[in-house]
């Protein structure tokens, strides 16, 4: 299974991107719409980011601390056009498994279900590492079944326990009850806690 910075690069260059909303993802928007004035310092990180809309969201509504890492050099840059006003020294074209910055809050929109499966039970590991203490991972996972041979991966809540249950504290794992109208009843919301 080739999932390498060339095969993701090449889904932006010919615009195969059918996972893009276009937009920020509603279950995400919502829980950015209830943060804080002062959560507005928080570092948070974006894995996987793709075209950035939760970035953008972010950006509009005053967080200054918000990273944004993707292997796709085309995806990053198509970001840094759509928001001019974006820190150029945020968006980061690295393999999320190879960073070595800390954050506070992780924002996981599609790129846990892109990565290959058996890679899972070491974002979690990585994931934990990166964070600072009490830092939290919150967003989307799929829960269906999906694809075998290539991404998007889905799974189910007993399976995404199973990973994040050594490194985290479980203190939201349901199904989504306002996703965007093509992802509706397949996708559980989460927001963890490092331990």
């Amino acid at each position: 299974m080739d999932l390498s910075e060339e095969f993701w690069d090449n889904k932006y260059k010919t615009n195969d991107i059918g996972w893009d909303l276009g937009t920020v993802s509603p279950p995400i928007k919502a829980y950015i719409d209830q943060l804080s004035h002062k959560e507005k310092e928080l570092k948070i990180l974006i894995p996987g980011g793709g075209h950035g809309y939760e970035a953008e969201y972010l950006n509009s509504k005053g967080f200054k601390n918000v990273f944004v890492v993707d292997v796709s050099k085309t995806a990053l840059g198509n970001l840094k056009k759509r928001v001019p006003s974006f820190p150029s020294s945020h968006l980061i074209q690295n393999n999320f498994f190879e960073l070595d910055m800390t954050f506070d809050l992780i924002i996981e929109q599609t790129f846990f279900c892109a990565i290959n499966p058996e890679l899972r039970a070491l974002y979690a590991e990585k994931a934990s590492e990166i964070l600072q203490i009490g830092g939290k991972i919150i967003g989307l996972l799929f829960n269906v079944p999906l694809n075998k041979t290539h991404p998007p991966f889905g799974g189910n809540k007993e399976e995404y326990l199973a990973y994040f249950k050594p490194y985290f504290h479980i203190r939201l794992m349901e199904e989504a009850t306002n996703s965007h109208e093509s992802r509706l009843g397949k996708e559980l919301f989460f927001n963890i806690q490092k331990k």
